[in-house]
């Protein structure tokens, strides 16, 4: 590329020989500019994403073009994208110029998933240096509006007559967490949602709960039935001793006011258990 000036947002950028204007290698945007706003991020660097052949990728290039993939989606359709190009643009949002790829197949091996990679913690993803505020924040508001809509169409319904989308719904919500989260789905008398609130929130392995408090929030928000549910950060969905005994005492406090605690979901990393179909309530 011959040395010169490049307008970049309204300011005249010198740019060397190499043409990367940041002088960092390896980012480009749909109009061949490289550098930027994206070599301003302390990406990490690529050995910190070792290829590995058990990973989703292997490895992480080649760069693409921000325009085609919006040509992409808009005429083809959302399906015809891979999970990394989703995730490619969703980081759009974040970084207004350079190529994301690589940052979303890194971040999809690291993960394991583009769920897992949506599903994670916001400080985490934060404290990635690749990603800073900017890109957590992109990547959890995508998650929270796949909640959302999930969420609504859940709440429009009786929830005991769409079991797979409140269990999805639940997974997506608490598979990835890593620490305990109690909570409670308050429900009215044809079982459609009133609230899903979190009562408490513990250690990697243990959440206070307390009956009392359950059946008061229950009685505030006018609820006539329950469905609690808690995450094992462990990933494994099995019910120990002490929430047999929890769901007995919420139970039986609640039914001293007439109201009924439908089940107990676990929800673990990739599988769930319901207390009331393994007979445990």
């Amino acid at each position: 590329m011959i040395p010169g000036r490049l307008q970049d947002g309204g300011r005249v950028v010198e740019y060397p020989e190499t043409g990367d204007p940041g002088g960092r290698p390896g980012f480009a945007d749909a109009a061949g500019f490289r550098g930027s706003a994206l070599a301003d991020r302390p990406f990490a660097p690529p050995e910190a994403y070792a290829e590995d052949a058990t990973r989703p990728f292997a490895s992480t290039g080649p760069h693409g073009h921000r325009q085609r993939m919006r040509e992409k989606l808009v005429h083809r359709g959302a399906e015809a994208l891979a999970d990394y190009e989703l995730l490619e643009m969703v980081l759009f949002a974040a970084f207004r110029m350079g190529d994301t790829k690589p940052l979303a197949k890194s971040l999809i091996n690291q993960h394991g998933s583009l769920a897992a990679v949506l599903a994670a913690r916001a400080d985490h993803l934060a404290g990635d240096p690749a990603l800073g505020l900017p890109g957590a924040a992109a990547i959890k508001l995508v998650h929270a509006t796949a909640l959302r809509m999930i969420r609504a169409e859940v709440s429009a319904m009786p929830i005991l007559s769409r079991w797979d989308r409140l269990i999805e719904y639940l997974t997506a919500a608490l598979a990835e967490e890593r620490t305990e989260q109690f909570r409670v789905l308050f429900l009215d008398p044809r079982n459609r949602l009133i609230a899903d609130e979190v009562l408490h929130r513990g250690t990697v392995n243990h959440t206070p709960v307390y009956p009392r408090e359950v059946v008061k929030r229950a009685l505030e928000l006018h609820a006539t039935a329950l469905i609690l549910v808690h995450n094992h950060p462990s990933g494994d969905p099995t019910p120990s001793e002490a929430d047999v005994v929890m769901t007995k005492a919420v139970k039986d406090a609640a039914a001293l006011l007439e109201i009924r605690v439908h089940d107990h979901v676990i929800v673990g990393r990739g599988d769930w258990n319901s207390l009331r179909q393994l007979g445990l309530m």
